[in-house]
């Protein structure tokens, strides 16, 4: 192949401005962010109110108007909650959403949040919101494993990682750190150490992986949001099957310090919500200035979730892709665009994706390849031997790559990029299902 090894996921870029989206000055804090995403969305005067419905999941703004309110505390929010997760945990349910939580640090936090409210001193509308953390992401005071009996004794944790301490200064409860497949070498959530994260509509399924633990407690509805980190679907998986929203933000949008380098330039830190205006909140929050080796980025855009800017867009729909899957979930899938069309007039257009599956090689090579150069050196000791046998497998793969291997795939990674820029000019969104199949334990 002649195209040059492409490394990091940038590429140029067009400043604009318009209606539909919301230009962030730089050097803005996360609580200032966070109100300019509330802007952004549709106004709503309602209220909690006594339903008849057994289950419903709360969102940002319920818990913001019912401390602000003073309808319930963010004290009485976390003892509950610390009596759910405590009761999720026992042997009749077993559903192994947390690797580790601290009830004491949740009630401090909680005190703090309801004090803050009783003086009229919020911070942001994030204050006192119960948001859980995947163990690949540093928060104290929980060490980071990733998800392994082994790692975080080679690898101590010693703050919080930068979208963690940016939660934390707005407020935010942060509630433990979820469970997860061991060190993201798999997408099922199945983990030897620490049990399976079952999905909360059918604890015979798995909630998927590797985000398995943050996907199934956004479900439950224990937490509104949780935290997870993307390297090939690991957000965006469980959520498809936890029937939340999962959305993994572009290269560099996330500051990624404090993160297990498992697979650097394609693994990010990406947000799990019960809906999208959570998720917009969240990512508000956690966005900040690039990382002090990486290029400039674009002033941070936030699109206008309102009924007046759903203007037309177009969505690009490859058959090959799209049709890789069972027929109800392509039936259903399917129907989802037609109702898009029906309401808001956009269009699908029939695109082709070339080389689906030479891409998807290639990118197995690099997040392969990146993650043995993250971890080799601790593979030596008693990391192999500790591992589950599905990453131990996954790690002797990983170690067959060699040189040639990794910048073919980058030069795949860059020819890829060109095609995805010239769909990207045709429309504005690629869709297909995010899962092909229902998948039980």
């Amino acid at each position: 192949m002649e195209d040059s090894p492409l490394y990091v996921p940038l590429h140029p870029y067009e400043d604009f401005e318009g209606e539909e989206v919301k230009s962030l000055c730089p050097g803005l804090s996360p609580a200032e962010q966070v109100q300019h995403a509330i802007d952004c969305l549709q106004s709503s005067d309602s209220t909690l109110q006594d339903s008849h419905f057994s289950f419903r999941r709360w969102k940002i703004m319920d818990y913001s108007r019912a401390y602000s309110s003073q309808q319930i505390t963010p004290l009485v929010v976390a003892e509950r909650l610390i009596s759910a997760v405590v009761q999720s945990s026992e042997p009749g349910m077993d559903m192994s959403f947390f690797i580790s939580y601290d009830a004491r640090d949740i009630l401090r936090q909680a005190t703090e949040s309801t004090l803050r409210y009783q003086r009229g001193e919020p911070l942001s509308v994030l204050d006192g919101v119960p948001i859980a953390v995947k163990d690949e992401i540093d928060c104290m005071p929980y060490p980071t494993t990733g998800g392994s009996k082994w790692l975080h004794k080679v690898r101590p944790c010693k703050e919080d990682a930068c979208c963690v301490e940016r939660l934390r200064s707005c407020g935010a409860i942060l509630v433990g750190k979820t469970n997860m497949h061991e060190l993201g070498a798999g997408t099922s959530g199945i983990n030897p150490h620490y049990g399976t994260s079952r999905n909360p509509f059918n604890p015979k399924r798995i909630s998927g992986g590797s985000s398995s633990g943050s996907a199934a407690v956004v479900c439950a509805g224990l937490c509104p949001v949780a935290l997870g980190v993307d390297g090939g679907g690991s957000v965006r998986m469980p959520a498809a099957l936890c029937g939340v929203v999962g959305f993994k933000p572009s290269y560099g949008r996330i500051p990624h310090s404090g993160v297990l380098p498992l697979n650097w330039t394609v693994g990010m830190v990406g947000v799990l919500a019960g809906t999208v205006e959570d998720s917009l909140i969240v990512y508000a929050a956690i966005s900040g200035q690039p990382e002090p080796h990486q290029s400039p980025m674009p002033r941070l855009k936030l699109p206008m979730l309102k009924h007046s800017s759903m203007s037309s867009i177009r969505l690009a729909k490859s058959n090959e892709w799209f049709n890789d899957c069972s027929n109800d979930i392509r039936s259903c899938c399917l129907k989802a665009l037609a109702s898009l069309q029906k309401l808001y007039g956009w269009e699908t257009v029939e695109v082709t994706i070339p080389d689906i599956e030479v891409m998807r090689l290639a990118h197995y090579v690099t997040i392969g390849s990146e993650c043995t150069a993250s971890i080799a050196h601790h593979l030596e000791h008693k990391g192999r031997s500790e591992s589950g046998w599905d990453v131990r497998v996954a790690l002797s793969i990983y170690g067959s790559f060699d040189s040639r291997d990794y910048l073919n795939a980058q030069r795949i990674r860059n020819r890829q990029m060109r095609f995805h820029e010239k769909i990207f000019s045709m429309a504005d969104v690629i869709v297909s299902p995010m899962v092909g199949y229902d998948l039980v334990l």
